[in-house]
């Protein structure tokens, strides 16, 4: 068993038994209501008639195991689907999910979305700042805005604005509207909800690229 996934082993362990600290610093910012609008982060090809969504959690195992693999279909078809990732913190297992969120959300309003989404899921980063392994994760997320080239000043002061919790609480409220269980990640096709196990590969049970593009190219040539 590879050192990576027995990681992510322990932490789900560590975290469905309850040896969460959460710091008066981090605790949620979730709310049923909220004055914004969702979030539209979009890469991909933006005229593209089929749109792949992900719901996901910074701070969840299973959204950082299957990063690597999205990261690879959303190279792959860069040119041909519209991409999109909304927020879903699942605050009553992950104590730090919502402050990643911040994090990704100030990093926007700065132009570097994405930048940040891919360093909070990169497993060296995610392995230090999540899941409980620190009480306090906001000293790496300055660093990432740091390394990113930020204002991190101005990263700091948005990262703690209503406008940013606004804007999660935002997507947490779309995501309700679906009607689904709140899980992540969770995926959407032109939306239809994905089931998770649809884009495993069927002899390991890993995410595949294989898997995500039978999916994709059905929907590519359904939509032309």
């Amino acid at each position: 068993m590879d050192k990576r996934f027995l990681a992510i082993i322990v932490a789900i362990i560590v975290i469905f038994g309850g040896i969460i600290l959460i710091s008066n610093n981090n605790k949620t910012s979730k709310s049923d209501s909220t004055s914004g609008q969702p979030t539209s982060h979009f890469t991909g090809d933006l005229t593209s008639k089929v749109t792949f969504v992900e719901y996901g959690d910074y701070e969840c195992p299973a959204c950082e195991s299957f990063q690597p693999t999205v990261q690879q279909v959303i190279k792959k078809y860069a040119d041909k689907v519209k991409f999109q990732f909304r927020n879903l913190p699942l605050t009553s297992l992950h104590p730090n999910a919502f402050a990643g969120a911040r994090a990704s959300e100030a990093a926007a309003l700065q132009d570097k979305f994405w930048e940040m989404h891919e360093a909070l899921y990169d497993y060296s980063n995610w392995s230090q700042w999540s899941p409980g392994t620190t009480t306090d994760p906001t000293p790496y997320f300055w660093q990432y805005a740091k390394n990113l080239g930020l204002n991190v000043t101005k990263f700091k002061a948005d990262y703690k604005s209503s406008a940013v919790n606004d804007k999660i609480n935002a997507d947490i409220a779309a995501f309700s509207k679906t009607g689904l269980p709140e899980a992540t990640p969770t995926y959407f096709l032109n939306g239809k909800h994905i089931e998770n196990t649809a884009l495993l590969d069927s002899t390991s049970g890993q995410p595949s690229v294989d898997a995500f593009s039978k999916i994709l190219d059905a929907a590519l040539a359904k939509a032309q």
